[in-house]
């Protein structure tokens, strides 16, 4: 009695495991049925998308599910999607660039500086006025600005987004790369909004870019453009070379030096410096500093005031095809050393410029000297290879030469001088 119980009871067991086991299966293969028949249907869906939007572009994919769009923007965070709805309708173009004013314009200011100039008629001494912009750098009062702005003043005002003005002083100037830090000395109990820097090593031409200054006096105003060319050496007016500029066709105005050229997000890539112009206001081709070159040295101008940049003690002369060929020279890049100086540093190292005088354009140069192929490992093709490689030394450091000597290559320890404007400038001949 007792076994037949317990068979009982072990059958009614068997019986439910049995059918929680094929329920089990029956529901693992009705998952993978349907999924093939999804997977089926997915295919099919994308296929009709697809035809859809080759004919009738993504609007009409979205409208499909019912949303209305009346704008799409591939920008840098993404899509942005914009629907039609009854309110005052703004691009997403637009949307945007409203969003980097508001968020932006507060961190530019205005700067009016004071300067003396002599009144010929009655040598009267009489104070001469000038304008720029700037960028805030810090809640403490740092403002960034072009080096031109403020270089010949004798005081310094800064109107801040209140519509008030603010008494300021100079902190360092770097006149070779035109740009300076000054600092509020006023503005104690007003909220600062220092902007974002960005970095202008990843721009592209034709990326979108925004410029923010006070052109002719007007604070803040906008202007919206691209980059239209990239690592352009520039003459200012004021004899200075910009070096590796951003050019831009966004409207740079006098008023506008020292402020800042934004992505469009918002972050400072460039600072606004020159125009080029025959008129005295902009036609379409202007330049920014990059902000990677202000970056490097904020920190000095802030501690020490100045900059003093590592220079090679040479002339150094552009490589090019014609000159390669007719020196038959054993590199096609690289920078040629025409002449060292004579008991400098890089004469003292080894390096050797050349001892034979041809005409090469509207200069005279050296031919048999070394070529310059690469600083620090940093391989140089051209002179601003050699201008960006020596960008972040300092003059007393030693850097690792690479020389091609009549085919041979040769490696040296050279000891750096200060750089001068004089050095900047004879990279563009």
């Amino acid at each position: 009695m007792l076994k037949n119980t317990r068979n009982r009871i072990i059958r009614t067991l068997l019986l439910i495991v049995g059918g929680v086991f094929c329920v089990f299966i029956g529901l693992l293969l009705f998952r993978w049925t349907d999924s093939i028949a999804e997977d089926k249907q997915r295919k099919e869906l994308s296929k009709v998308l697809h035809t859809i939007a080759e004919e009738q572009g993504p609007e009409g994919v979205l409208a499909l599910s019912g949303l209305h769009v009346a704008d799409i923007l591939s920008g840098e965070d993404g899509l942005i999607l914009f629907e039609e709805n009854d309110a005052i309708y703004y691009s997403a173009t637009e949307k945007q660039q409203m969003s980097v004013y508001e968020n932006v314009n507060k961190s530019v200011v205005h700067i009016t500086t004071v300067g003396e100039t002599a009144v010929s008629a009655f040598m009267d001494v009489l104070p001469a006025k000038g304008t720029g912009s700037g960028i805030i750098l810090s809640k403490d009062g740092y403002i960034l600005t072009n080096a031109h702005v403020v270089e010949k003043s004798a005081s310094l005002q800064v109107g801040l987004y209140n519509n008030q003005s603010y008494a300021a002083t100079l902190v360092g100037m770097d006149s070779e790369d035109d740009l300076a830090v000054i600092k509020l000395v006023s503005a104690k109990d007003v909220v600062l909004y220092p902007a974002s820097l960005g970095t202008s090593e990843d721009l592209q031409i034709g990326q979108r870019v925004i410029a923010i200054g006070n052109p002719f006096g007007y604070d803040r105003t906008m202007s919206v453009g691209v980059v239209s060319g990239l690592n352009r050496p520039v003459r200012t007016s004021e004899g200075k070379v910009i070096m590796n500029a951003i050019q831009t066709d966004a409207a740079i105005h006098p008023g506008n030096s020292g402020g800042p050229l934004l992505n469009t997000r918002g972050e400072v890539i460039g600072i606004n410096s020159a125009i080029f112009t025959t008129s005295g206001s902009s036609q379409g081709l202007n330049f920014a500093i990059p902000v990677d070159t202000a970056i490097a040295v904020i920190p000095d101008l802030i501690k020490q005031g100045k900059i003093s940049r590592g220079w090679l003690d040479l002339a150094a002369v552009q490589l090019t095809p014609q000159l390669v060929a007719y020196a038959k020279l054993p590199v096609e890049k690289g920078v040629l050393v025409s002449e060292v100086t004579s008991g400098g540093f890089a004469e003292k190292a080894g390096i050797q410029g050349g001892s034979r005088k041809v005409q090469y354009g509207s200069s005279v140069i050296n031919l048999g000297g070394d070529v310059i192929t690469a600083i620090n490992g940093e391989t140089i093709e051209d002179l601003n290879d050699l201008y960006l490689a020596l960008l972040p030394m300092r003059s007393g450091e030693k850097v690792s030469v690479t020389i091609n000597r009549d085919g041979n290559v040769k490696k040296m320890e050279v000891q750096l001088i200060e750089r001068t404007a004089q050095h900047v400038s004879a990279l563009v001949r």
